[in-house]
């Protein structure tokens, strides 16, 4: 057996592992209040996460350019209650014009 289907066999059975180590998890504690105040808070988190990483890298280092804008106008949009799609143009022309620039 190769060193790659050994691995496909141990990532499966992990995989297999930790799904039913989800399932096995006691309804009390799913319901607890903290929990769920987590569960909750998770999705907010990842995508925090996710914006920063797309906005303030390049290559493996830590840039400021066109794209910082960008998000600061989609913040500003965001809360003066602007629709979604606004935000989007909005953010993106703002980045686009301080690229022209």
């Amino acid at each position: 057996m190769t060193a790659l289907w050994f691995a496909i066999i141990v990532m499966a059975v992990g995989c297999y592992a930790l799904k039913y180590a989800g399932l096995s998890v006691p309804e009390r504690v799913l319901n607890h209040r903290l929990t769920m105040q987590a569960a909750d808070l998770i999705p907010v988190a990842l995508l925090g996460a996710l914006i920063a990483v797309q906005v303030f890298n390049r290559e493996g280092t830590i840039v400021i350019d066109a794209r910082l804008l960008g998000l600061g106008v989609a913040a500003v949009l965001l809360m003066l209650r602007v629709p979604f799609l606004g935000v989007v143009f909005g953010a993106a022309l703002a980045a686009a014009l301080v690229r022209m620039v």
